[in-house]
């Protein structure tokens, strides 16, 4: 194994940072594997968890739909009292302060496929920015057990490829289709199932800790070709990175 993400949920969540500031650092000192990285919204971090655990962990990325707090309200980023515009730079300064990678993921849908957002990507300067197609998964945020419903956020392709067409200028810029997210990551949930999204929804496999990862990872539905084809493998590990901190 050369790379392990948390994201959630919110990682964040559980003992205040301090159950996934472990697992960062058992992945990076234990496991000693090149990259270890988080997805947050960021609405729980503090600079006290940077000072801990930030020597451990490669990348954060910060989920930002929006540079419009309205719209951030409208689609479910909203923070309470708080500004997630703001507290996206306040962490991005952390992230400079403690040496680790700051990168975004933004889901595009229709309440900001429209959006301009080139100068704050730039002003942010992320070492990443994925950019998502808003996808549905059945069970998940589509159908009749759905924990969420997100047929409201669905765009076409033609209108996320125009979203790219407007940001071409962001050299960090990482598009992601359905087509190419959908069966392109390996998915472990909190019992240790690999999940396969190929039939449209997230089928559980038996836990790793039952049967082991060989025979587990058979039905985890990964597509190794499309992996590499969206660029999933990069220069991930911070120590390789030439970053300006």
């Amino acid at each position: 194994m050369e790379k392990i993400n948390f994201s959630g949920g919110e990682p964040f969540l559980q003992d205040r940072g301090e159950f996934v500031g472990k697992l960062v650092q058992f992945c990076k000192q234990e496991l000693k594997l090149p990259s270890v990285s988080i997805v947050s919204n960021g609405s729980l971090i503090r600079e006290r968890w940077f000072k801990k655990y930030g020597e451990y962990l490669d990348i954060l990325a910060i989920s930002c739909d929006s540079f419009d707090e309205d719209v951030n309200v409208l689609i479910g980023r909203g923070q309470g009292k708080k500004n997630h515009v703001e507290n996206l730079h306040k962490l991005r300064q952390w992230c400079r302060e403690y040496a680790v990678a700051f990168k975004i993921n933004s889901v595009i849908n229709r309440f900001n496929v429209e959006e301009d957002m080139n100068e704050q990507i730039k002003a942010l300067n992320p070492v990443r920015w994925k950019v998502f197609q808003c996808l549905l998964i059945e069970g998940e945020n589509t159908g009749e057990d759905a924990l969420r419903e997100a047929e409201k956020f669905v765009i076409s392709d033609e209108d996320f490829e125009q979203f790219l067409d407007r940001h071409k200028d962001v050299s960090c810029l990482v598009p992601e289709s359905n087509q190419k997210m959908r069966d392109s990551y390996l998915i472990l949930d909190e019992y240790m199932r690999f999940l396969n999204c190929r039939m449209g929804r997230k089928e559980p496999s038996k836990s790793i800790l039952d049967v082991g990862v060989q025979a587990a990872i058979k039905f985890s539905g990964f597509d190794e070709k499309m992996f590499l084809k969206r660029g999933g493998k990069y220069v991930w590990s911070k120590a390789d990175m030439k970053l300006d901190w």
